[in-house]
């Protein structure tokens, strides 16, 4: 599911080595999935951000992000945290586990097609692992549309839109929201009444397959 010294993208291995070299004590390599192995919700995310899990290794961790989504995780009861601050904080989730679309820091956070797809074999294999009844939380269209490439679907079968929720093959169940980014946030795109919805919707529907 993950691969520490992966480099199958040529240009996101440049990109690293570059970053390396001005800030040495980033992390400045794949991100590996965090959380509960066993979990019953996959968050998968874009990628790794220049400040955030780039520097700290852990996804959503350090930038801007991460401040909505684990204060709802905390608030819903799938972290011991609502604030986290770095991979020593002891931050530990329960049935959740989150991932990326692509595991490595992409220039400008925009992975290319071709990255998108050299890792996605990875997250079909977190897929793959996923116990039936399990959700899949999407942020943003990327990894919405990653999920549904790592289990061979048609796009045009699960259009995203925020909100939306589709029944996947092996009794999975994904639900679909606008990323929490600085941008979207600070736009009134998403708003945390809207977030608090969304992970509400996902506690919701795990507590109901108990």
């Amino acid at each position: 599911m993950y691969d520490s010294a992966c480099r199958r993208c040529p240009r996101l291995a440049d990109f690293l080595d570059r970053v390396s070299v001005r800030h040495p004590e980033y992390h400045n390599a794949p991100v590996a999935p965090f959380g509960d192995a066993a979990a019953r919700l996959l968050i998968v995310g874009l990628a790794p951000g220049m400040h955030g899990a780039n520097a700290t290794g852990r996804p959503f961790t350090g930038d801007y992000a991460g401040i909505l989504l684990y204060r709802m995780l905390e608030r819903y009861g799938f972290s011991n945290l609502a604030e986290v601050s770095g991979a020593d904080d002891g931050l530990w989730l329960t049935d959740c586990r989150i991932t990326n679309a692509v595991k490595c820091l992409p220039p400008e956070n925009k992975p290319v097609t071709a990255e998108i797809v050299a890792c996605n074999a990875y997250l079909g294999a977190e897929l793959s692992s996923l116990a039936s009844g399990a959700m899949v939380l999407a942020l943003g269209g990327i990894a919405h549309k990653a999920v549904l490439r790592a289990l061979g679907l048609k796009q045009s079968g699960y259009p995203f839109a925020h909100g939306v929720e589709y029944a996947l093959p092996g009794n999975l169940q994904m639900l679909s929201s606008y990323h929490c980014s600085r941008y979207n946030t600070q736009t009134g795109r998403l708003t945390e009444a809207m977030f608090d919805a969304i992970v509400g919707r996902a506690r919701a529907y795990l507590d109901g397959q108990g």
